[in-house]
């Protein structure tokens, strides 16, 4: 097991797509769909959570996240307007070029650096919210990713992850439905051994000093043409984590 994070495939897989992240038609429309319910779930339990008042204009306003593998910057810009101070990392340096051009166009200010979890963590940066959506599934060594995101929470903060289960309906429906059959996405994008379960994710988490607040499944709804939060966890689903306010000891 290598100790980085960095995959240099999936970084140039990614970075040959990095034109269209802003075209809803384009290679990632499957996130321009996904986001509207991933944002609602990271804006509603850190409202909850940090006791803000969801009819401010800026409810998130003094609050500091971390997007992890921000790519083009599809969450870090309308969590920027909710009022938070954003940062947005990413190993692709392409992927950063073109956050930052349409952060510019958009008139935000957001932090974006080209670098990894585990860099930013050994800076001691710490933030009030992070954020792993849909990258644990592309890093190269797990367990330190997942180290790295837990260690960059701050004490109170919450962690919030988003990947897809390692099941047969996941392999049916996320890798060859998606890709081969309804391309969605491009061939080759997943790779089913690289899949998470729950319980996997969990363990890795909570032996990082954080505890595990929610969890829910994520499922797409044709005749609606979205995608919906579900009890069904068994191919896409999200999970919750806080570091306590007080320290906690670390599982072995």
């Amino acid at each position: 097991m290598t100790d980085t994070t960095i995959n240099a495939e999936e970084i140039a897989k990614f970075s040959a797509m990095a034109d269209d992240w802003w075209d809803p038609a384009g290679d990632f429309k499957p996130l321009h769909k996904f986001n509207p319910v991933r944002l609602a779930y990271i804006r509603d339990w850190t409202l909850k959570h940090f006791g803000r008042d969801e009819s401010q204009r800026r409810p998130l306003e003094g609050l500091t996240l971390l997007d992890i593998g921000c790519g083009g910057g599809l969450l870090t810009e309308p969590l920027t307007r909710l009022g938070a101070k954003v940062t947005g990392i990413d190993a692709g340096a392409k992927n950063i070029a073109v956050a930052k051009l349409h952060a510019e166009r958009m008139e935000l200010d957001i932090d974006y650096r080209e670098t990894t979890s585990e860099a930013l963590a050994a800076e001691g940066a710490r933030f009030d919210i992070v954020l792993n959506m849909e990258v644990v599934e592309h890093v190269s060594n797990v367990p330190l990713y997942i180290k790295s995101c837990a260690d960059l929470v701050a004490p109170g903060g919450l962690l919030f992850s988003a990947t897809i289960n390692r099941t047969a309906r996941a392999l049916a429906f996320a890798k060859f439905g998606a890709e081969y059959v309804l391309r969605w996405l491009p061939r080759g994008t997943h790779d089913w051994n690289k899949f998470l379960t729950p319980d996997e994710l969990k363990v890795l988490i909570t032996r990082n000093g954080l505890k595990m607040a929610d969890e829910t499944g994520v499922v797409f709804h044709p005749l609606a043409d979205e995608w919906r939060k579900s009890r069904d966890m068994g191919i896409n689903y999200m999970l919750l984590a806080e570091r306590p306010a007080s320290p906690v000891s670390k599982t072995p």
